[in-house]
């Protein structure tokens, strides 16, 4: 394990395009090892790989539904949802007809669904309960990540091409503002800590903080080292944001209180979804190069356990908080696509 400790550290475009380099030869040579030596290395044991329907086409976004002990994938290539059952391990239910799902998020208190259409710039709003469609809400162009602020009841969602984040109202599902933000919108997520959204800006390379209530950007923090910022995690127990670039493979770990970045390193080239343990406090940042990164967060330390490569677009985890098993759907293995199931043994 290599323990990084919370200190800036600039970092030049011709490192980062090596660290990059590296990481996909590395993905060529690990590959050939016996996969569940390679997952062991990021504290991982193979449990089962579940077929899944679609064909070999791209996956995205997940969401867990813990009340109703659920797990949603969308198989974007597929124009699918999977509704995959928690407790009996099956798929129970393929949502069609969606087209192009990215981002999706489910929220038991409301009982729905929010999946974004990547085809259709709308979202698709599903009860949890019938998993009927009951209302699609127009967005920017291509709608991805999706936020829920359980305060003023609001969706956020990041429109990436439309450069902007749609607000809709939970309740009525009507569009309340189009925020502009300023260059391509990465993932957005809620913070509970502070009450605000926060947006990456992909060609800004910015985390941008909004307000709820107001509709309106209240800061925006620079990135530096991090190039193509688009998949984070808000560690509401640090009050950190660990934040991943596309672009050059890095991440940094900004301090939302002292607004700073205190930490920075690298992960597998294109970084796209990351998903933490809360128990271990274990983060996984999956990646498009098919290398998976695991680090652990601590208060003033950020521990990198190690990488892997796991599959070619491997760029999609979820976290089961009650079991703690990690899921990776898997658009190719041996010609079928699956989801790969996981556990850790620490």
């Amino acid at each position: 394990m290599k323990i990084v400790r919370f200190f800036f550290r600039p970092a030049g475009v011709a490192i980062v395009t090596v660290l990059a380099f590296l990481s996909f030869t590395r993905a060529g040579q690990v590959g050939r090892e016996p996969f569940e030596k390679r997952a062991a290395e990021i504290g991982l044991r193979y449990i089962t790989d579940i077929p899944l329907p679609g064909g070999t086409l791209r996956f995205d976004y997940q969401s867990i539904d813990e009340a109703n002990r659920r797990l949603y994938i969308s198989h974007m290539g597929a124009n699918i949802v999977t509704v995959f059952d928690l407790n009996s391990r099956t798929v129970t239910k393929n949502m069609s007809d969606i087209p192009g799902p990215t981002g999706i998020l489910a929220v038991p208190e409301l009982n729905c669904v929010y999946i974004s259409t990547s085809r259709a710039n709308e979202i698709y709003v599903f009860d949890s309960r019938s998993l009927k469609l009951t209302a699609k809400v127009p967005t920017g162009r291509f709608p991805d990540g999706i936020a829920f602020d359980p305060r003023e009841r609001r969706v956020f969602v990041s429109d990436e091409f439309g450069k902007s984040v749609t607000v809709f109202d939970a309740m009525t599902n009507r569009v309340l503002k189009n925020i502009r933000m300023g260059g391509e919108v990465g993932n957005t997520h809620y913070d509970s800590l502070s009450g605000l959204v926060y947006s990456t800006v992909q060609t800004a390379d910015e985390l941008v903080a909004i307000d709820p209530s107001t509709l309106r950007i209240v800061a925006r923090y620079r990135l530096p080292g991090c190039e193509g910022p688009h998949g984070f995690f808000i560690d509401t127990q640090d009050d950190y944001a660990f934040v991943t670039g596309e672009d050059n493979a890095a991440y940094v770990v900004f301090d939302l209180a002292k607004k700073r970045i205190i930490a920075r390193g690298k992960v597998g080239a294109g970084p796209d979804v990351l998903a933490f343990d809360s128990e271990s406090r274990d983060l996984y940042v999956a990646s498009e190069s098919g290398i998976v990164s695991a680090f652990q967060l601590e208060r003033g330390t950020v521990t990198e356990i190690g990488e892997v490569y796991f599959a070619a677009h491997a760029h999609s985890v979820s976290v089961d908080e009650e079991t703690r098993l990690v899921f990776f759907p898997l658009q190719d293995i041996g010609g079928r696509p699956v989801l790969r199931v996981m556990e850790p043994f620490h």
